[in-house]
């Protein structure tokens, strides 16, 4: 069974918006309380997109997302959603989940999550 799982991902027109989901499981969830997106391109590194603290609620966002992309989270589901909203084509890129431990903070530090999903693709045309 995985442990993380995305969807939501569709081909939009530039301005408009979608709703990514990470379903994470129960065990999971219950133990990594810090849940982020990240983002890559073909040839480019993986970027964090934003980060919630499941616990808490309190978010990080890079500063590319801030005003247009929101995270939050439905602790009755095990789930974190990512809205996109005003895409632009350099949006266009798999999007990933990712659940790790809460350090005193959730950032969108790669290698401080441990649980990935295998993405979802967001393509957004002019």
């Amino acid at each position: 069974q995985a442990q993380v799982v995305e969807s939501g991902g569709d081909s939009v027109q530039a301005g408009g918006s979608l709703r990514l989901s990470c379903q994470v499981s129960t065990y999971t969830y219950t133990n990594n309380k810090c849940v982020a997106w990240f983002r890559q391109v073909p040839g480019k590194e993986r970027e964090g997109v934003a980060a919630i603290w499941t616990d808490g609620g309190s978010t990080y966002y890079a500063d590319y997302a801030k005003g247009r992309f929101t995270i939050e989270r439905d602790n009755t589901k095990n789930v974190v959603y990512l809205q996109l909203n005003g895409l632009k084509p350099e949006d266009t890129a798999k999007y990933f989940c990712a659940a790790g431990p809460f350090r005193g903070y959730c950032y969108t530090v790669r290698n401080e999550y441990y649980y990935w999903g295998q993405g979802t693709q967001v393509t957004v045309s002019s």
